[in-house]
């Protein structure tokens, strides 16, 4: 018998000798070396990077002559280059670092940025200073990146698509106080107020008493030496309640003088269209009708007075303290935040965003009409179409885009309803209806094959600009507060989108001409 037949089992491989380390060249490393020249900052970035563009921006085409023009003093510290915190406030909201100590800290980690700035590092307090005393001319960069745009040919002006988005200000909700909360709580504050100063004025006359030593720390008996620094935090408190309720009373007393004229001037024609007596041309033959005329105007102001004066907030209406003009709004999720409201025309092109806005009203459908005219005036030609949701559907604004379409060809589609995912409505057949409703007329629109279409578009357009704002730029909360303010930043972050859609324009060798502020 042959030795393999003993054993029923598989050879087993010798096991491999490990690999010995051999004399390998790398690459040279030396981090001590001394350097002959001095490095070139132009060496430091790949040719079709983002700061380069923003270099070339701001140093040849940007119009920064409403900021240089703002220098009208000789005297004082020479002040960094404005050309230099420019670039650095527009790379940075291109890029999604907007604070100011943040732009500090990427001056000497980031390359990017020591690019722009030339080995400079400005402090916090200069950019902020730069920021908050160029806000407008800042704000003004998005035309002329709109502008830079439509010269590149980036701007088709065929089918546009508007929506808003809620911004986050930069503020607590848990900052804010309701009407009913501030009525009750006045008075318990201004009574701790008057207790505050009477206990103090007593500790006072106690330590002049006593010793100047005491008078120095308020006494000798062993009460609390803080009061003072109570008692201003307690009148900041109050004075600060006190405002937000008198701007909550004076915002209702304008809505109801502003409704009360309204119905007044809605009576007055109604009388005219009826047959009721007509307006006398004569001066001061208005008074019977109220309609026309001087004494008219007087009487259709007059029917405000009372109404204001009988007008009371909603015990629920908000202030915030930190943020006064911001408003409690539902964002996306479902929650409730303290956010400004803020639009966005884009065109269908390449999403550059045509038109831009804000402000702290919640709803959408008030900005339909003003939105696609700022459009229009922004880059001096109507759109083909059109497209807005839901949230913008009014029998005003139905009305709106049916003049428009007569008056300057645009085709308005308005979405009318919401729709259930998957759900597709019946194409319409036959003719319509005579007596059909604005809405109706909208509903069947969209319904139809090219209505369907054409809408589909509508999240292709508007919608990624949100997204590409929110994780490419840090842009869904503001860091400036007051509604001119939270504006401004809004405007200059829709500039850093349309300069990064045309960055791919210009590293593919576009050229760039000059654009103007006017």
């Amino acid at each position: 018998m042959s030795e393999s037949a003993l054993f029923d089992v598989d050879p087993v491989a010798a096991p491999e000798q490990p690999k010995t380390p051999v004399d390998k060249t790398f690459r040279p490393f030396e981090p001590d070396q001394i350097l002959l020249l001095p490095p070139s900052l132009d060496e430091w970035l790949p040719d079709d990077h983002l700061a380069r563009f923003v270099a070339e921006l701001v140093d040849h085409v940007l119009d920064l002559s409403g900021i240089y023009a703002d220098y009208t003093e000789a005297r004082g510290y020479p002040p960094y280059d404005p050309r230099l915190m420019v670039r650095l406030l527009v790379y940075g909201y291109t890029t999604g670092m907007r604070s100011s100590r943040g732009i500090q800290r990427r001056c000497a980690d980031d390359v990017g940025f020591r690019y722009l700035a030339a080995g400079q590092t400005p402090d916090f307090r200069s950019i902020a200073k730069f920021r908050r005393r160029h806000l407008d001319a800042l704000a003004g960069l998005f035309l002329q990146s709109l502008r830079l745009a439509t010269q590149m040919g980036l701007v088709k002006m065929g089918r546009v698509a508007l929506d808003g988005t809620r911004l986050r200000a930069n503020a607590s909700r848990h900052k804010a106080m309701s009407y009913d909360r501030l009525v009750e709580r006045e008075p318990v504050l201004a009574a701790e107020v008057d207790r505050l100063r009477t206990l103090i004025a007593e500790m006072f006359a106690d330590a002049e008493a006593t010793d100047l030593a005491e008078d120095a720390r308020f006494g000798a008996d062993g009460r609390q030496g803080d009061l003072p620094g109570e008692l201003a935090r307690r009148q900041t408190r109050l004075a600060k309640m006190r405002a937000a309720k008198h701007d909550l009373e004076t915002e209702a007393a304008d809505r109801a003088r502003a409704a009360a004229q309204t119905r007044a001037q809605t009576r007055a024609r109604d009388r005219h269209a009826g047959g009721g007596p007509h307006p006398d041309p004569t001066p001061g033959h208005g008074e019977q009708d109220g309609g026309s005329g001087a004494s008219g105007e007087l009487a259709v102001r007059a029917a405000g007075d009372p109404a204001a004066a009988a007008a009371r907030p909603k015990p629920r209406a908000q202030r915030n303290f930190t943020d006064p003009e911001s408003r409690i709004m539902k964002n996306a999720d479902g929650a409730f935040v303290q956010a400004y409201n803020a639009q966005a025309v884009g065109d269908d092109a390449h999403q550059i965003i045509i038109a831009a806005d804000l402000d702290n009203c919640a709803a959408d459908n008030p900005k339909l009409t003003p939105m696609l005219d700022l459009a229009q005036a922004n880059t001096g030609r109507a759109p083909r179409q059109a497209l807005a949701d839901a949230g913008y559907c009014s029998h005003a604004n139905l009305a709106a885009a049916a003049q428009r379409q007569t008056e300057h060809g645009t085709q308005t589609l308005i979405a009318t309803g919401r729709l259930r995912h998957g759900e597709v409505p019946p194409v319409p057949r036959g003719r319509i209806p005579k007596d059909a409703t604005l809405t109706q007329r909208m509903a069947r629109a969209l319904r139809t094959k090219p209505g369907r279409a054409a809408y589909a578009r509508r999240k292709a357009i508007v919608e990624p600009v949100f997204g590409q704002i929110s994780t490419c730029q840090d842009g869904k909360h503001l860091l400036l507060r007051g509604q001119d303010a939270a504006r401004a930043e809004w405007l200059l972050t829709c500039a850093g989108h349309n300069l990064r859609k045309a960055l791919p324009s210009w590293a593919n060798g576009a050229v760039l001409l000059p654009v103007t502020a006017s």
